[in-house]
């Protein structure tokens, strides 16, 4: 027999006891096992990065992937349920670093390049543990022993394979390039790993002046923001296609060249105003016309077109550095470059980006870029084009190199280096103005110092065949859709792909060099690499394939028969997550079993910046692999807030740590917010939010299951195995049957097509229904005393559907959907399921379904709704009877509705009788109060106010009468 129910439930206690009873019945694993050997669904896991406690945004993306594979568990469908731990990479060396307290790379390798990387095991295996057991407190059913790491060695020899195709078509190559640098990691980052780390500050930015070669006192005007690149000025770019103003300062009497409009042009004048993108005391940014006036005023001496100025020469602000001197660049020195940074100061044609974009605009700045190819992308573009030197100034910490006087050693942001800076060129006469300039910069995204531009010599891929991503790209549904253009648009504009980091934690790229003939060959597995080894492969054999035991190893030179090495460079940490399709599923060593589960069903994760990681690499290492899509269709969410909306940061003091939060809101009510939010926005979460969840919709759910149980037990209720046929029940019963069948068809619909909204929605309306509507006006039919008929079929009525209820919220609420179903059904019944879980998921009993009954119950509801309005707006209380009802004149679906829940309505509105009269049929003769359909809502004001006085002035009659109009 059932338990007795409380009224309130101990969400939080229940949880925990519905745990312990999936572990002591192994529920999970006898799903499994019933689902064995049946069609598969399959789910591919982006790993989350195991390098601290889960927060509640990881919790999000977690609920949907569950309640996906719940849903189809119940289906019938075997699945793989695997959880992914990202493992390698930056991020967790950092946390690693602050740990021992290291703050250069000096130290890790003084500490020992074996034992760092083994703290960094370490790490990744003290947060998996963590997560796992905070993911197990979600409810998130997963085989955990089998969970993927990518530090595994299937994982990396995976991507050497992938590397090893990518060889072979000849995509790998070694290149210089401008990258941006983070000098605290010593490491450069790829085009994609940078958008995550932009940051507001605000720099001072320079306006200083070029002195133009053989015209007297004749200047450009150049701007700047980031001062430590005009040491390695070589250029100036203009638009020829632009007009620049000649303007005579009166304070010294020099002409100034920029580009008109720049004269007159506000500054970031929308961002001040409207307080975006702007940093609370950097005062409002100045014209060039208010900044020549407070120097003492200007005169227009005349306008030149940017073609004009192009060959013009001029001397450079630190032409004293010898590095300006070296014909060819520095470090980087090419042999085809016949100029020194100091032959090469002329103004140059910026011309167009890559991309097609013209390099050089008039607005925040002058018109005029100074041009410095060894610090900046876009230089560096031009740079090749045009045949000029290269000048990188920086080492990996970011700080100066020799050759470039007083400043060597020097980090190039810091303070002292600013100030150098500011003061050399006002000892030259060059410096104009300062200014503190706002603007978006890139930060490392892991330990938050900003990054600079730096010339460098990496490892790429050629991506010149990013149309057959874009093909793979088109046989994917993404949803949100608009997501399959957010792709296509990143691989139309990325560059080509940096795969190679100066760190110590990650991927060993597979790439051997000969020192003698810079011959370099990709390794493709563990098997050519024992093959191809003449040196080091006995002290490498038992470990892991990472640093430093992999770097030891030596093979032989194709080409010259020399020894090659190992570069010391480790890989993109997105190259680990892109190869999960094929090395997480045995694609080297069972392919029948790959065949089987890839493409995946579904790939779910936070879409900000996965279209240029994760989607990204998972789409391109699969065109090159195997030249299909890894799964079939992409859900893409976005990110959590507080319930202000802002970022969560510890510092502010207001993120939610999951711990706290799922002991204080408990799993289900949180899976509940997730499931019921739109995946697009996003989601607002807090502690008000979880107590309005819970009082709208769980405690409604709740106590409609407690009215039944504690009723049933009182009456020693059970379900029969022959219930009275349903067509032989009321109307009411009839409708919320009928209406049932229409939420199982709305939630199937919701979850094959992977919006839990729509679940959510179809579930909150049909307890509401049930609750308010069915239970509140059905609630004399369970007193005994009542027909023994009709009370026994308005227990078999709610039991019916709170049996479907319960397995249509299971997926989405699966502590609750279980202790319900448990005291429910298998409290009387031990032949039932197991589990709640081990159900079939509810499926649409077409014949139930009665649409006419349907829409009459909501005209019903819809005539109660109007009338409780008369009532108020008549200050006539529900309290007090009235004599007549009178429903008309009206449609013939209002009428229809009136007169078949007549009963209904007179409860509800507390009127003796109910009277309907036909479309034809006149008004009664007593005065009336006349109310319209929401269509009121579309009349004059004047009207709306003539009729609520009509209502004001009948209302001593005993009667109220609702129109149609």
């Amino acid at each position: 027999m059932y338990k007795k129910v409380e009224s309130w439930s101990d969400v939080i206690q229940l949880e925990h006891h519905i745990q312990k009873y999936w572990d002591q019945h192994r529920s999970f694993d006898k799903l499994r096992e019933k689902n064995a050997g049946k069609p598969p669904w399959s789910f591919l896991d982006g790993p989350i990065t195991a390098n601290n406690p889960m927060g509640v945004h990881h919790a999000w993306g977690r609920t949907l992937k569950d309640a996906f594979q719940r849903f189809w568990a119940m289906n019938g469908r075997s699945l793989r349920y695997q959880n992914g731990f990202d493992c390698q990479g930056l991020w967790v060396e950092h946390e690693v670093e602050k740990e021992y307290g290291f703050t250069s790379k000096r130290d890790i390798e003084e500490f020992g390049i074996d034992r760092f990387v083994e703290k960094c095991k370490e790490r990744v295996r003290k947060f998996s543990a963590v997560q796992t057991e905070q993911s197990i407190r979600l409810g998130y059913w997963m085989d955990w022993s089998d969970s993927y790491f990518t530090m595994s060695d299937e994982n990396n020899y995976t991507i050497w394979s992938f590397l090893k195709r990518c060889h072979q078509r000849g995509k790998i190559y070694r290149g210089t390039d401008v990258m941006p640098w983070s000098g605290r990691s010593g490491t450069g980052y790829s085009q994609m790993e940078v958008v995550e780390g932009r940051k507001l500050v605000a720099h001072e930015a320079l306006f200083l002046k070029f002195p133009l070669k053989g015209r007297d006192k004749e200047n450009l005007l150049v701007w700047t923001t980031t001062p430590w690149t005009l040491t390695s000025n070589v250029g100036a770019m203009v638009n020829p296609n632009l007009e620049y103003v000649k303007v005579r300062a009166k304070k010294d009497g020099e002409l100034y060249y920029f580009a008109a409009e720049n004269l007159k042009y506000q500054r970031l004048k929308t961002q001040y105003e409207e307080k975006k993108e702007w940093i609370k005391g950097v005062p409002k940014l100045k014209t060039l016309e208010q900044i020549f006036e407070e120097q003492g005023g200007f005169d227009i001496e005349g306008y030149v077109k940017g073609a004009e100025m192009i060959g013009w020469e001029y001397s450079g602000p630190f032409d004293e550095f010898e590095a300006q001197g070296i014909i060819g660049g520095y470090p980087f020195v090419d042999e085809n470059v016949t100029l020194s940074g100091i032959s090469a100061h002329r103004v140059i044609d910026g011309g167009q980006d890559n991309h097609g974009n013209q390099v050089v605009v008039a607005g925040e700045g002058t018109g005029i870029v100074h041009t410095a190819p060894g610090c900046g992308d876009i230089d560096h573009e031009v740079g090749i084009k045009l045949g000029l030197p290269h000048l990188a100034p920086l080492d990996e910490n970011a700080k100066f190199i020799d050759k470039f006087g007083p400043l060597t050693g020097w980090h190039a942001l810091e303070e002292k280096t600013v100030d150098w800076i500011i003061d050399s060129l006002k000892e030259k006469d060059l410096l104009f103005h300062t200014e503190m300039y706002p603007h978006v910069y890139p930060h490392c995204w892991r330990s938050g110092d900003p990054l600079v531009f730096r010339l460098v010599d990496e490892w790429y891929i050629n991506m010149d065949w990013r149309d057959e991503i874009k093909e793979i790209v088109k046989q994917i549904r993404w949803i949100p859709d608009w997501g399959e253009e957010r792709e296509n648009e990143w691989l139309t504009n990325m560059r080509d792909w940096m795969i190679s980091k100066k760190r110590y934690w990650g991927l060993a790229l597979p790439i051997w060099v000969c020192p003698s003939c810079e011959h370099y060959d990709v390794i493709g597995s563990k098997a050519e690499l024992k093959e191809r080894a003449v040196e080091g492969w006995a002290a490498f054999e038992g470990h892991s394939p990472h640093r430093p035991w992999v770097d030891g190893i030596k093979i032989k030179c194709e080409k010259c028969g020399e020894l090659a090495e190992r570069i010391p460079d480790v890989g993109n940490p997105w190259l680990d997550a892109g190869i999960v399709p094929y090395s997480t599923v045995h694609y080297n060593t069972d392919p029948e079993y790959w065949k089987k589960w890839i493409p995946a069903d579904l790939v779910l994760e936070c879409f900000p910046g996965q279209f240029r990681n994760w989607f990204y690499s998972l789409l391109a290492m699969s065109t090159m692999m195997e030249n299909i899509p890894p799964f079939k269709t992409l859900v893409g969410h976005a990110l959590v807030r507080d319930e202000n909306g802002n970022e969560m940061h510890k510092s502010s003091g207001n993120a939610i740590w999951f711990d706290d939060a799922v002991e204080k809101i408990g799993a289900d009510i949180m899976r509940w917010i997730y499931c019921g939010h739109e995946n697009t926005n996003n989601l607002n979460f807090g502690y008000g939010t979880a107590r309005e969840t819970r009082g709208k919709f769980y405690n409604t759910l709740w106590n409609t299951y407690s009215f039944f149980v504690n009723y049933a037990r009182l009456d020693q209720w059970l379900p029969s195995d022959n219930p009275t046929p349903v067509a032989e029940r009321p109307d009411f019963d009839r409708w919320i049957l009928s209406n049932l069948q229409l939420t199982i068809k709305k939630v199937r619909h919701g979850f094959v097509e992977y919006n839990t909204r729509l679940c959510t929605r179809a579930i909150e309306q049909f307890v509401e229904d049930l609750s308010n509507w069915y239970v509140r006006h059905s609630r004399r039919r369970f007193w005994k005393g009542e027909s023994d008929a009709d009370t026994r079929m308005a227990y078999e009525t709610l039991y019916e559907c709170l049996y479907v209820l319960v397995r249509l919220v299971a997926p989405i609420m699966p502590f609750t959907a279980e202790d319900i179903y448990q005291n429910l059904v298998r409290s009387h019944d031990d032949k039932a399921p197991e589990s709640v879980h081990h159900t079939e998921f509810p499926e649409v009993n077409d014949a139930l379904v009665d649409e006419t009954l349907s829409e009459d119950m909501r005209a019903a509801e819809r005539l109660i709704s109007l009338a409780l309005s008369a009532r108020e707006s008549a200050k006539l209380k529900v309290r007090q009877p009235l004599a007549k009802l009178t429903i008309g004149p009206g449609d013939a679906l209002e009428l229809r509705a009136a007169r078949r829940f007549a009963d209904l309505l007179a409860e509800d509105l507390n009127v003796k009788t109910v009277e309907t009269l036909d479309v034809e049929a006149p008004l009664p003769q007593v005065p009336t109060v006349l109310v319209v359909k929401p269509k009121l809502k579309v009349l004059g004001k004047r009207l709306k106010k003539q009729l609520l006085s009509w209502l004001v002035v009948t209302a001593s009659w005993p009667c109220v009468s609702a129109g149609f109009k």
